[in-house]
């Protein structure tokens, strides 16, 4: 593995993510990023973090994203992420207020505010199955660029228990992220998620999206509403057009040098 890596440290929420500059640390090999981002995420001998986020050069737009979980896996989208990499691509001067991110799932909007806030047009969903049963629950599966499986239960709690076990369920071949939300109110959800290859963690941006559509195509939950997660709050629009808005915060955390393992 390559010598000395500049990175930065940010989060939505309490999803943390270590990021690596392109621009500054160049194009990295193929073959070490799965490896590289299992040592980085590491929160014992790396940086630490729930995903390495790849600030690369677009095609069709300025700036392109990856991410890789921490098991080495890569992810289509990560609605967090793409608000912490917003973040820092505005602050480097790599893009104004409202630019163009490709990701393996497509190009997305973003917007950044004033205070840290980042607006992401998720685009349209993909709904799946509605309410099929699973296990000894109902669950609405779809997709927000990456798979979701949306379970409304009152002991969202649970998800630690289910979460694995759903993940890998023979139903989902590419694995799936698992999101157990309690409906407060029809403009408010409490929501605990699992994501695929990570774990469960304080905050995930396209599982608050999907749980707010799936509220929505099963009458719990209007189509704009606010998701309360461990880590804090984001804000979901699923607009008549059609597509998905997620708003939240990001912020930098710090920045250093990280010295891979010789191999």
């Amino acid at each position: 593995m390559r010598g000395p890596l500049g990175f930065t440290k940010l989060h939505g929420l309490g999803n943390d993510y270590v990021l690596l500059d392109g621009f500054r640390e160049g194009i990295l090999p193929e073959d070490l990023l799965p490896a590289l981002a299992r040592s980085l995420c590491d929160r014992h001998r790396g940086v630490g973090g729930d995903g390495l986020l790849l600030l690369l050069p677009g095609t069709d737009a300025p700036l392109r994203m990856r991410i890789f979980n921490p098991d080495g896996s890569e992810a289509e989208m990560c609605g967090n992420g793409i608000r912490c990499l917003a973040l820092y691509a505005y602050g480097e001067g790599y893009a104004g207020e409202r630019f163009l991110v490709e990701t393996a799932a497509g190009a997305r909007k973003v917007e950044v505010f004033p205070g840290g806030a980042v607006r992401v047009d998720m685009g349209p969903p993909g709904v799946g199955e509605v309410e099929r049963p699973l296990f000894s629950f109902r669950a609405t599966t779809l997709s927000l660029g990456n798979p979701h499986c949306v379970i409304f239960s009152d002991r969202e709690e649970e998800v630690g228990e289910w979460g694995p076990r759903i993940e890998n369920h023979p139903l989902f071949p590419q694995r799936t992220n698992v999101e157990f939300a309690r409906v407060v109110s029809p403009d408010r959800l409490v929501v605990r998620v699992w994501e695929r290859g990570v774990g469960e963690t304080l905050a995930c941006g396209t599982g608050a999206c999907a749980a707010v559509v799936a509220g929505a195509v099963t009458g719990r939950t209007e189509r704009k509403a606010r998701v309360e997660l461990p880590g804090g709050e984001l804000e979901v629009e699923w607009r008549e057009e059609g597509r998905v808005f997620l708003t939240g915060p990001a912020r930098e955390v710090f920045r250093g040098v990280y010295f891979p393992d010789e191999e």
